[in-house]
């Protein structure tokens, strides 16, 4: 970490043409921190652009600066993307590992020039850049960047580096991927890194407000039909599990990131240990997996589903029909049956 500041603060001494970029479907933690990162970066007169491979949800639209992000997937902005890669002389890749959450952005960064620099705390990194800064024991990656910021400043007061739109968006991200402080992530380096955040004097309420309580009656109705109609528990393998089609999607009018978080609900379940969400989109079938205590969902789906993440929430893919990926899963459940019943 030291030898990566040291190398950063000597190439950051001039000014660079820097690219930010963060996994598909971003999340608050994708994006809080990549907005949080840009913003401290343009405070030091580097040209910076931040690029989403695809669409975000409506919730993370009041994060500051995201007025100017790109989406790549979106036709009209496709080749400003490219030319903002071709043009960079540092792109950052944040709150991924792999250059495959990247979907369609993945080869065109892979292919630029310019060196990568990744910040990311997630299992088994591709080892695609110069310079890593990465943690496996933080709770999101917008901690990693609050402390890469801290150290690059040289520890000076919080507030003396911090302004309050940089604060709501790290600390938006830290937020979330701790289930708003309640998951087992949280640690006494979370609480410090808010609480150092909170010295700007942003509302906090007010960010929970605008990421939870922010969504429109419509995402409401979406999710009591889901609930009600597409909840499946198995008792036998303390599991449950939600699908949906792209016909249900289409008829509920639910745009990329309305799904978020709603594989949760499953862990809410009286002894339910993993939850798992199956949902048809664009010709694939993107999977979310949660689960509590020892259950490792990271590793089943790392085994079964071409995925990755955490222990306890991790996501997947998969190329076969909804039916058939979900059949699947079924069918691996007895594999598990004894691990599952066993958690406290």
């Amino acid at each position: 970490m030291n030898q990566t500041i040291e190398e950063l603060r000597s190439f950051l001494s001039q000014p660079q043409k820097i690219v930010i970029t963060t996994h598909r479907d971003p999340d608050a933690d994708a994006l809080g921190s990549s907005l949080g990162w840009a913003s401290y970066l343009l405070k030091k007169g580097h040209e910076v652009t931040v690029i989403s491979p695809t669409d975000y949800a409506a919730n993370l639209r009041w994060l500051s600066g995201m007025e100017h992000v790109l989406v790549y997937e979106k036709a009209s902005e496709q080749g400003k993307c490219k030319r903002k890669i071709e043009q960079a002389t540092l792109i950052c890749c944040l709150d991924f590992s792999a250059l495959s959450r990247l979907k369609d952005l993945g080869k065109v960064v892979q292919e630029a020039a310019a060196p990568k620099m990744m910040i990311d705390h997630h299992l088994e990194p591709e080892h695609f850049a110069k310079w890593m800064v990465w943690d496996t024991t933080a709770a999101a990656t917008a901690q990693l960047v609050y402390e890469l910021v801290k150290e690059m400043e040289g520890g000076l007061p919080a507030e003396q580096i911090f302004d309050i739109p940089m604060a709501e968006c790290l600390y938006a991200g830290i937020m979330t991927d701790t289930g708003s402080f309640r998951h087992g992530n949280v640690t006494p380096a979370v609480h410090l890194a808010v609480a150092d955040l909170m010295r700007t004097g942003f509302d906090s309420s007010r960010v929970h407000r605008l990421i939870y309580d922010n969504a429109p009656l419509s995402r409401l109705q979406f999710l009591g039909y889901v609930l009600c109609n597409k909840l499946t528990v198995l008792p036998e393998y303390r599991t449950a599990y939600m699908v949906l089609t792209e016909a249900e999607l289409q008829k509920f009018n639910s745009s990329s990131g309305e799904t978020e978080g709603i594989v949760n609900y499953g862990l809410q379940v009286e002894n339910v240990i993993m939850s798992a969400m199956f949902i048809e989109r664009k010709g694939e079938v993107k999977i979310s997996f949660r689960s509590v205590g020892s259950f490792s969902v990271r590793d089943l789906a790392s085994t079964h589903f071409s995925g990755g993440g955490h222990k306890n929430a991790s996501g997947g893919r998969s190329e076969q029909s909804v039916n058939e990926t979900v059949a699947r899963f079924l069918s691996i459940l007895p594999s598990y049956q004894e691990e599952l019943l066993s958690v406290d």
